[in-house]
C-alpha cells in the first residue's frame, strides 16, 4: 500500500512532464516547424534526454501531439453536450471549445495524417454529432425548414477555420469569435433575403 502511494505521484509527475513537452512542442513548432528536439526540450524546461526518453524521434513526438490534439478536439465537442443541451447553447459552446483547440493546437491539428485511423474515427464521430445538432437546430426553428444541412455544416466548418486564422493575426477573444461564427451562420451578413427574379 505504501509503495502504491509512492508510485502514483510519479505517474502524475510523468504525465505532467509529457504534457509540458507536448505543449512546448506545439508552441515551438508553430513558430518554427524546423525546430529541433533540443529547442523543444529547452522550451519545456526539461533536459533533451527527457524528451528523447518519452519520444524516441521527432516523428514520434509529432504523432503524440496529433493524438493529443485529436482527443482535445473530440472532448471539445462532447463536453458541450450537443445532443442534450439546448441547441443554441450547444452550438455556441461547441464553437468556442473547438476554436480554443484549433487555435491552441494548430500545428498538431494540421499535422494529422490522412491515414491516421484514430483521427478519422474521431472526426467521423464529431461529424455525426454535428449533423445531429444541426437537425435539432432546424427542428427548433433556429435554421429554416428548407436549409440544406450539409451545406450549413460545411459553411460552419469554414467559418470556424477562418475564425481560428483570424485569431492568429487579430488576437481577438475566443468568445467574441465564437459569437461572430454563430451569428454569421444563423443570420448571415445581409439585411434581408433577396427576392428571386421572376
Amino acid at each position: 500500500m505504501e509503495q502504491e502511494r509512492r508510485v502514483r505521484p510519479m505517474r502524475a509527475d510523468a504525465e505532467r512532464t509529457a504534457n509540458a513537452i507536448l505543449e512546448a512542442a506545439e508552441r515551438v513548432l508553430s513558430a518554427n516547424p524546423a525546430a529541433t528536439m533540443e529547442q523543444i526540450a529547452e522550451a519545456a524546461g526539461v533536459a533533451r534526454t527527457t524528451v528523447h526518453r518519452r519520444f524516441t524521434s521527432r516523428e514520434d513526438l509529432v504523432d503524440a501531439m496529433t493524438a493529443w490534439a485529436t482527443q482535445q478536439f473530440h472532448d471539445a465537442v462532447t463536453s458541450a453536450r450537443p445532443e442534450t443541451a439546448p441547441p443554441l447553447v450547444a452550438l455556441y459552446q461547441v464553437t468556442a471549445n473547438v476554436l480554443r483547440v484549433k487555435i491552441g493546437w494548430g500545428f498538431a491539428m494540421n499535422a494529422i495524417k490522412p491515414e491516421d485511423s484514430e483521427a478519422a474515427r474521431v472526426h467521423a464521430d464529431v461529424l455525426d454529432q454535428c449533423d445531429r445538432l444541426f437537425r435539432r437546430l432546424q427542428h427548433t426553428g433556429a435554421l429554416r425548414p428548407d436549409t440544406d444541412l450539409t451545406w450549413a455544416r460545411r459553411t460552419y466548418y469554414a467559418l470556424i477555420h477562418e475564425a481560428a486564422q483570424t485569431q492568429l493575426t487579430d488576437a481577438r477573444d475566443v468568445d467574441e469569435l465564437a459569437t461572430l461564427v454563430v451569428d454569421t451562420l444563423l443570420t448571415g451578413v445581409g439585411q434581408q433575403p433577396l427576392e428571386p427574379n421572376v
